[in-house]
This record gives C-alpha cells, sequence and structure tokens, in this order.
C-alpha cells in the first residue's frame, strides 16, 4: 500500500468514524450507503486518490524552486511562450529518457501552447555529471539543441563523446566545471528529492510528478490537466 492509499484510508475511516456522532442505525445505513456507492462505482476511489496525490504534490512543487519552469539558456523545446510547462529530469545515460525524444517530439508538434524545459538530474554514472555540465554550458552558449541531439546521436556518453557532441555544435566546454553548474546541478538534485523523484525520466506538469517513460497520451492527459486547472 503506497503513501496515497494510505491517506485515502485514512480520510475514508476518518468520514466513517465520524458518523458515531449519530444513532447506532443511522450510522450503520450511512455505512452501508457509503459502501454501495464505493463498490458500484470504484472510480471514485481512482478520482478521489488523483485528487488526494495532486494536492499534497502540489504542495511539494509550490515549497521547490520556483525557477524549475525556467530553463537554463536555451534548453527547452516547444513554445517559449507556451501556457503549461512540461519539466523533464533526465540523465544523458539514461535509455527510457533517450526513448522519451520521439515521444517529447510528437508532443510539442501536437500542441503549440507547451513548452519542455529540461533539467538534468546525473544519477547513473559518473559520466552523467559530465554530460550535465557541458549539457549547462552549451544550453548557457545558446547551443543546447545542437548538443543535446549530438549527443544522443554520438554513442555511449563518455568523455570522447561528450567532447565530440560539443565540437560538432560548437560548444566551448573550457568553463564546463563552473561553480553556476555545479550549482545548477547540486540545485536539481535536491529538488528532486523533495519531490520524491528517484528516477529518469521523471516530469513535473502543472501539480502532479510524473515518473517513467509514458507514451504521448498520458502526457497529454497531465498538460490537459494542468491547463484546467
Amino acid at each position: 500500500m503506497n503513501r496515497w492509499t494510505m491517506l485515502l484510508v485514512a480520510l475514508i475511516g476518518a468520514a466513517l468514524g465520524a458518523l458515531g456522532m449519530w444513532t447506532v442505525a443511522g450510522r450503520q445505513a450511512d455505512e452501508a450507503t457509503i459502501r454501495r456507492t464505493l463498490v458500484a462505482h470504484p472510480d471514485i476511489i481512482t478520482e478521489a486518490m488523483q485528487a488526494l496525490q495532486d494536492r499534497e504534490t502540489g504542495k511539494l512543487v509550490a515549497q521547490a524552486d520556483a525557477t524549475l519552469t525556467q530553463p537554463i539558456g536555451n534548453a527547452l523545446s516547444g513554445n517559449p511562450k507556451g501556457d503549461v510547462s512540461v519539466v523533464e529530469f533526465f540523465d544523458y545515460n539514461c535509455g527510457y529518457c533517450r526513448a522519451s525524444l520521439p515521444v517529447i517530439a510528437a508532443l510539442v508538434k501536437a500542441d503549440p501552447n507547451v513548452r519542455v524545459v529540461y533539467r538534468e538530474l546525473p544519477i547513473l554514472a559518473q559520466s552523467s555529471h559530465a554530460a550535465a555540465r557541458a549539457s549547462l554550458t552549451a544550453a548557457r552558449q545558446g547551443r543546447w539543441p545542437a548538443f543535446h541531439d549530438a549527443l544522443y546521436t554520438g554513442g555511449p556518453v563518455s568523455d570522447a563523446s561528450i567532447a565530440s557532441a560539443a565540437a560538432k555544435a560548437g560548444v566551448d566546454l573550457s568553463k564546463a566545471g563552473s561553480a553556476k553548474n555545479e550549482a545548477e546541478i547540486a540545485a536539481n538534485l535536491k529538488a528532486a528529492a523533495q519531490l520524491g523523484i528517484n528516477g529518469t525520466p521523471s516530469w513535473i506538469i502543472g501539480n502532479r510528478v510524473l515518473s517513467g517513460a509514458l507514451p504521448l497520451e498520458e502526457l497529454q492527459r497531465a498538460v490537459a490537466a494542468a491547463r484546467g486547472r
């Protein structure tokens, strides 16, 4: 049982407990009604769990650094002025992040008002950290899309593939180890921990935190929900 289910059970239990203020007969009748309703419409539980999760996650998102939706340099895709931001935490060594590339491309193609902000979360290997520093450097130099594509198409992440991608994108890596880059990576790691994110890819869309390589339809539903808030 996850923490959201536990919270929902606690809420239902509290509601049923509150019925103790009435007569035994009345309480039993109301309990029976609640049970019949939940059995007949189990989707109510799913909706309630999602609403509860969104509320609790929304608090965590609000507590996290508000700049999460603001890209470093030009590390974004889609409409820079879009009305919904999709924040992706990614690692260049993550195969699921690689698999999500065409899904993200399809999302921004289908929705002209979505913007995707990319945040490095180097957690899989030491080379992930080197790639994140190079990626941030590329973004600060306005060459992030070219570097991003070149590194993903350059084979396994290594010092050589990072250097090759930087050369192809025209990125000067002399300041890749800057304090600004290290601070940004540390901030991303801290925000991820606050949000309960421990893997890549992970997404922040509105007040929801989603994990894993998601199908286009699920990302679109999350965008629609954020737009409708």
